[in-house]
């Protein structure tokens, strides 16, 4: 098995078996929403923001079984404004029919050399969840 495979499997497991669990404690569900370029499902918290994690990305780096990204996505074919705008918040996703959504990506590192920090990457994704989603929820009067 190449390193690509195996880091696959890894990032899987660590977020099957650990992080999805989590944040169903933490009042996630099931995204109703399918990623445009990212073939597993996703959780929410509510239809606002949902989060993805994106197994493919860096699969192949010799400390990929370390860290992998997620990706919060706003279904939303919206304009945005310029604050929300840029790599610490938002930028575009093209999807079909010349729709746009936007979308946040963000390296969850849980593993620094033999030391497991699964509780502090946990946190750091819940705590960026909520930092942008509290952003998008002035947005939502305008999605109905």
């Amino acid at each position: 098995m190449n390193i690509n495979d195996a880091n696959k499997i890894f990032r899987k497991s660590i977020i099957k078996g650990f992080f999805e669990p989590q944040l169903v404690n933490l009042d996630f569900k099931k995204s109703s929403v399918n990623h445009p370029t990212i073939n597993e499902s996703g959780l929410m918290q509510s239809d606002l923001l949902h989060v993805f994690f994106d197994v493919e990305t860096g699969s192949d780096y010799p400390d990929g079984d370390e860290w992998f990204i997620v990706e919060m996505l706003f279904p939303h074919d919206v304009k945005l404004p310029d604050s929300l705008k840029g790599v610490d918040y938002f930028t575009t996703l093209s999807v079909d029919e010349g729709k746009t959504y936007w979308h946040h990506r963000e390296l969850i590192r849980y593993k620094y050399g033999k030391s497991k920090k699964l509780y502090s990457a946990l946190e750091f994704l819940e705590s960026k969840y909520k930092e942008l989603h509290e952003l998008l929820e002035p947005l939502q009067k305008d999605l109905k």
